[in-house]
């Protein structure tokens, strides 16, 4: 009795000193992980054995690398009975899942998952993990069924709160497998469901920003710059009023299956900026693209000190991604994030082989852009993607006047068989189209494409596009002799590329503009052109010259192997 009396007490002292080093400041996690290896020396109940594994796999892995030690340990409680082992298999699976294992996590996950059924809040948290598996490898099916299955556990238990997690998360996989018929019926259904969702504040509001992020993300899927407006002012107001509440007030639900959390506030306010950057992209705004991301990047930097959550670093990365265009030495970055998060080389190479060869293009380097847009076709897993390279290197063809090349790759873009859902993608097959028949003197056919593109960029302000469409047809009118028809269209496109702003557009325009001011005999207005021409090509030819400069610019001929970090020499 009294040898049992002595082993309590030296568990508790033991648990006590452990937990005092880990949340000492700072933290002394070495003595932590003595105090409770300690604990496995003395002779105790197997459910205490198995509870202090677990709470060492998830210090080791949390803290150290000695991933080995962490798996030793959490492989010895999944064998328990109780319901530590279905913590343990889930821990266990994580690590799985960071080292790339599917085969070994999946296995483990769906024994966990038939022996939990009698514990709801497990079996919940086990199909999430579960479809997030199915859902790394791309099997969309399979990871719907799962979430399905929750929606209906979570209705048996009586969370209404879980059964819209599991909606909506069924909904985001049914968006990214371009699922469009099946996800306007799911976000229909949330959206009722949602209004009339009864619980605390802080949940209702948590699903609302859930609900419209999908609703932002598949307008802007399909292009619809203008259309989205409402919904992500709308997701903006209700960001500003959720991280306002006072969580710590309401009471927490006596119901254990709903204690799940989509993402923590703070990591919805980047969600947030990141989703307002890529509409500001598409829209053609480059001001607000660099505000927004600035901001963004800086609230991750800020979380990041806190917690390196791996969801962070693919904000990082997507955020990188949408302006590496106009700064390239923020693809080390890129490249930097990749590295701390090895699964992102896999699931964003394609777009950052495709944003070297856009580079690449804008700096004149047209066989490495090529080489890039080869590599990327090769990684691209998305026939969008693919779609919108393919439309870079038909330009790069008609440049290098490859005719039978381009011939080729043009079949495989034709705005009338495009089988993309994005509006822009669309707009973007017609304007090669023109662009390809004006440089064949096709003036006519060359109009009817452009007008094409006006009429689709116009309907949903991709401005951009709007500007270059408006400058091509001014070259076209220029080029039959209608000169006033070829300034009522280069006239708007120089202030519309002045908005977003866009110096390439500028130029271009500027050039025209200098060029119908000589034909009309207006000396002022075309030395005021020759002024905007001279300064817009100085500074092209500043930034094209510093650009070439950077170590980074060397990763243009980078297309395969590891990313050559010892280019950056800065």
């Amino acid at each position: 009795m009294a040898s049992s009396a002595n082993t309590e007490a030296c568990y508790v002292a033991l648990l006590g000193l452990a937990e005092n080093f880990r949340t000492s400041n700072p933290p002394n996690i070495k003595l932590c992980i003595h105090c409770l290896q300690s604990i496995l020396t003395l002779q105790l109940a197997p459910k205490i054995e198995t509870r202090t594994r677990v709470q060492l796999g998830n210090i080791l892995i949390a803290h150290t690398k000695n991933t080995d030690l962490a798996i030793s340990n959490l492989e010895k409680a999944t064998r328990d009975v109780d319901d530590v082992k279905f913590e343990s298999a889930s821990v266990l699976a994580q690590i799985y899942e960071q080292q790339t294992q599917y085969e070994l996590a999946k296995p483990l996950l769906q024994t966990a998952l038939d022996m939990s059924q009698q514990s709801p809040y497990w079996h919940c948290r086990i199909l999430f993990q579960l479809s997030q598996l199915h859902a790394i490898e791309r099997d969309f099916p399979s990871a719907v069924r799962l979430l399905t299955s929750g929606i209906e556990v979570a209705g048996k238990s009586r969370s209404e709160y879980t059964k819209l997690l599991f909606l909506l998360s069924r909904g985001m996989l049914l968006l990214i497998d371009k699922k469009t018929g099946d996800v306007h019926e799911t976000l229909t259904t949330v959206s009722s469901l949602i209004e009339t969702y009864n619980g605390p504040t802080i949940q209702k509001e948590s699903l609302k920003v859930f609900f419209l992020i999908l609703q932002v993300c598949h307008y802007l899927m399909a292009g619809q710059v203008k259309s989205v407006k409402p919904a992500l002012k709308n997701l903006q107001q209700i960001i500003q009023t959720i991280t306002q509440l006072h969580t710590d007030e309401e009471p927490d639900s006596s119901n254990p299956v709903d204690l799940f959390q989509w993402l923590p506030i703070e990591h919805m306010c980047v969600l947030v900026y990141l989703v307002t950057v890529m509409h500001s992209m598409q829209a053609g705004y480059m001001d607000k693209v660099q505000k927004y991301t600035d901001k963004a990047l800086m609230q991750i930097e800020k979380l990041k000190m806190l917690d390196a959550h791996p969801i962070l670093s693919s904000f990082q990365l997507m955020l990188l991604e949408h302006i590496i265009i106009e700064k390239q030495s923020w693809i080390f970055q890129v490249c930097h994030v990749c590295q701390q998060q090895p699964r992102l080389f896999t699931t964003h190479g394609a777009q950052i082989h495709t944003l070297l060869g856009l580079y690449a293009m804008s700096m004149n380097c047209m066989e490495a852009a090529e080489s890039q847009f080869h590599t990327a076709i090769k990684l691209s897993r998305g026939t969008e993607l693919a779609a919108f390279i393919n439309l870079n290197l038909a330009i790069i063809y008609m440049r290098s006047n490859r005719q039978d090349e381009l011939l080729q790759i043009l079949e495989k873009v034709d705005p009338e068989k495009l089988q993309a859902q994005s509006h822009g993608l669309k707009a973007s097959a017609n304007y090669v189209r023109g662009l390809q028949s004006f440089f064949q003197a096709r003036y006519n056919e060359a109009k009817h494409y452009l007008r094409e593109t006006l009429k689709m960029a116009n309907a949903e302000e991709i401005n951009r596009m709007t500007s270059c469409s408006l400058v091509l047809l001014g070259h076209i009118f220029l080029s039959m002799g209608n000169n006033t028809e070829s300034l009522n269209m280069v006239t708007p496109a120089m202030k519309l590329a002045g908005k977003i702003p866009d110096v390439h557009v500028q130029l271009w325009a500027s050039s025209l503009l200098k060029d119908l001011y000589r034909l009309s005999g207006d000396k002022a207005q075309e030395e005021e052109g020759c002024r905007l021409h001279t300064s817009f090509s100085q500074s092209l030819l500043k930034d094209h010259f510093q650009s070439s400069q950077l170590s980074e610019h060397g990763l243009i001929h980078w297309t395969e192997g590891a990313c050559p970090f010892h280019l950056n020499t800065t």
